[in-house]
């Protein structure tokens, strides 16, 4: 059962959203960060003179026999990396969201639908696991801070969404990066506050991990100097429980930090004993993926003797990470200037802290793609980034992509 907390006054933080945002301001930098406890978890329903839980209106998910009985093909099995939209005539059915504004933040709601942020606007829109279906507007984050590569991050779900409907938001406000939780019809509140943020780095990522905790990747937000500075949030990995609060097992008594020595968060994600991060290098070092033990130094930005090398690197030819997701056994990175989604098998006979190496899939097929998130049903979600300055985007662009992977290796679709 979730601890009660008393509800907090927040004050402004010159961040409104439908019908408000507020939170606790604090500077960037090294002043003291603080964690509030989310009025969310307290309020019972929803605000603004709404009650209960967000009604969830259940969504057909297509399954790989319905899907070929509309026309489609058997795609090829193994690491084919031939475009889906190539095999078929007429519309891409795994493209299931189009004509979208920079969509960085991807979660997925229990009824198999997928919520979409975009960090430039603000808007959150839910996507159906159908192509061609209507794409709403659910919710917008306005007063946020887009400069830097800030603004609205990454998105998760509550654990409880089906008692609590929370939607955790990772954003860049005038004053810092943020972790807020909100329902779709609710105000806005702070969970975690005081994330440094800079003129470059303000990436972050957040996801629940398998012991319900909130993982929260930042960036070091230009000064590699605090990645390694406990008394700062940036160049981290943090844990907190959902109202923000750093639990009791915490490598440090009291202190959010879980991990740290990392110079952006890319990707996080992990199934069961294994929880991954991915992020580029820099300086001629190469791109990452790590395995996160608790208290860990993953040697950013100069290596010890004490710190946690990478378990895997990126090839060569497909550099800058977007994302990570595990499905079907395997690791999912997104590789933005490969343009393509690496898959590497975890290597269960050497333990859940090893993967075997990477084999492109999807190459050249969507152009440059940044997040990718695994659903219950076996897909994996994935947004395109081509539009960002370094793409050569189509009409279409920015996309949402639904693609299915069978356990036996052989790409399906959706």
């Amino acid at each position: 059962m979730r601890r009660l907390r008393p509800v907090l006054l927040l004050a402004a933080a010159g961040i409104m959203a439908a019908p408000a945002l507020a939170g606790c301001t604090s500077a960037g930098g090294a002043a003291a960060p603080t964690w509030e406890p989310s009025p969310g978890q307290v309020r019972g329903g929803e605000g603004g003179g709404g009650g209960g839980v967000t009604p969830i209106v259940p969504v057909p998910v297509p399954t790989e026999s319905s899907t070929r009985s509309g026309g489609g093909q058997p795609s090829p099995g193994g690491g084919s990396s031939a475009s889906p939209s190539k095999r078929r005539k007429g519309p891409d059915p795994f493209v299931v969201a189009t004509n979208l504004t920079s969509p960085v933040g991807l979660a997925m709601l229990p009824d198999g639908t997928a919520l979409v942020g975009e960090r430039t606007t603000g808007r959150i829109v839910r996507v159906q696991p159908v192509a061609g279906r209507p794409v709403p507007t659910v919710r917008r984050l306005a007063g946020l801070d887009t400069s830097g590569d800030g603004g609205l991050l990454d998105l998760a779900i509550s654990p409880s969404y089906d008692q609590d409907n929370l939607i955790y938001a990772y954003v860049t406000t005038a004053h810092d990066n943020r972790v807020v939780d909100f329902t779709l019809h609710g105000p806005v509140t702070a969970v975690l506050t005081g994330i440094p943020k800079g003129r470059t780095g303000n990436t972050g990522r957040i996801t629940f991990g398998p012991d319900g905790e909130l993982y929260v990747g930042t960036g070091t937000a230009g000064r590699p100097e605090l990645a390694q500075r406990r008394s700062s949030l940036a160049g981290k990995v943090l844990r907190v429980d959902p109202i923000g609060d750093p639990p009791p097992d915490n490598p440090h008594a009291g202190s959010p930090i879980y991990t740290s020595g990392h110079r952006v968060v890319d990707g996080l994600c992990g199934l069961g004993g294994a929880f991954f991060e991915v992020e580029a290098g820099l300086g001629g070092r190469s791109d990452e993926v790590n395995a996160l033990v608790a208290g860990q130094d993953y040697g950013y930005p100069v290596a010890s003797a004490s710190s946690d090398a990478p378990i895997r690197t990126l090839p060569a030819a497909e550099r800058s990470p977007g994302g990570c997701a595990v499905q079907a056994g395997r690791l999912w990175v997104t590789s933005l200037d490969g343009t393509a989604l690496l898959a590497a098998p975890l290597a269960a006979a050497a333990g859940p802290r090893s993967v075997d190496p990477f084999v492109p899939v999807l190459t050249k097929t969507y152009g440059r793609l940044r997040t990718v998130v695994a659903a219950r049903d076996g897909a994996l979600w994935l947004t395109t980034s081509n539009r960002d300055g370094s793409g050569h985007p189509v009409a279409a662009d920015e996309r949402v992509i639904r693609y299915v992977v069978s356990a036996a290796g052989g790409e399906s679709p959706a």
